[in-house]
């Protein structure tokens, strides 16, 4: 595994008017600050691929769908990738360190939602972007 990279198990709520979805909390593991939360739509087989944040830490939750993520650490000349599939049944969180590529893609019918809750909010000025042929990686 990419150092830094894990996820967590998050607690679900019981509800017979409908459950309750923990994703973080400020004790949480992966919690350092808050600075924005959004929320990204993706086509089923769609790729975004690929962007690096330089400060920004993701903590990426499925809040509709499933959704494969891939992490590569280039930092050694040689890409090491790590791949998450998380789904709105499961419940985890996925947490990125800054200054490793992320890419997604969809992997079921229609649209699938994930909630970024990042610990800065968005600047350009901190963001790098690859194309997705740039980073050599089999989607499937």
């Amino acid at each position: 595994m990419i150092k830094g990279v894990f996820t967590s198990k998050e607690k679900v709520i019981q509800h017979d008017q409908g459950n309750i979805f923990h994703v973080i909390k400020k004790e949480s593991n992966g919690y350092s600050d808050f600075g924005e939360a959004y929320i990204s739509a993706i086509k089923y087989q769609s790729v975004k691929a690929w962007k690096m944040h330089n400060e920004m830490t993701l903590n990426l939750f499925v809040i509709i769908g499933k959704v494969k993520f891939v992490i590569c650490d280039d930092k050694d000349k040689e890409n090491i990738f790590d791949t998450f599939i998380l789904s709105s049944k499961e419940n985890f969180r996925l947490t990125i360190p800054p200054k490793l590529w992320v890419g997604f893609r969809g992997e079921t019918e229609g649209e699938s939602l994930i909630l970024n809750i990042a610990d800065i909010p968005h600047s350009d000025d901190e963001l790098m972007r690859k194309n997705k042929k740039d980073i050599n990686f089999n989607w499937g």
